[in-house]
């Protein structure tokens, strides 16, 4: 069997980091993904995607990604279930990753980056992407 999901869009907003009874960090983000086509009207419709990330991936994405960046998600689908407080099953779609890859510069003195490189160009040259 095979369960690859790659996307790419931009976060909906900052990532949400918390940590198990046990202390393992998990985040989530959403990310908002364009479809390749466009509708009936002319217009592309847009999808919201749930990403989770886990361990050191997590903290990662929470200290440098925020609304609005541009990433590149490679995961897996995964569908679970869960009964909401008034007896209810519900089902919740949602992907979780494997890798993000940051496809952008953090915008100056916006979001949650910790790594704002501002506008001196002498940094961008030791930049990794």
């Amino acid at each position: 069997m095979l369960n690859v999901v790659v996307l790419i869009g931009r976060l909906t907003r900052d990532p949400e980091l918390r940590y198990t009874a046990s202390g393992t960090p998990v985040g989530r983000f959403s990310l908002a993904v364009d479809r390749p086509f466009s509708n009936a009207q002319g217009e592309r419709e847009t999808d919201f995607i749930d990403i989770v990330v886990w361990r050191q991936l997590a903290e990662t994405c929470a200290n440098h990604l925020g609304k609005g960046r541009l990433v590149a998600v490679t995961g897996r689908l995964q569908i679970r279930s869960y009964d909401t407080q008034d007896g209810q099953r519900r089902r919740v779609a949602e992907v979780v990753a494997d890798d993000v890859r940051f496809l952008d510069r953090p915008r100056t003195g916006g979001g949650n980056s910790g790594d704002d490189f501002g506008d001196d160009p002498s940094v961008e040259d030791d930049i990794p992407f």
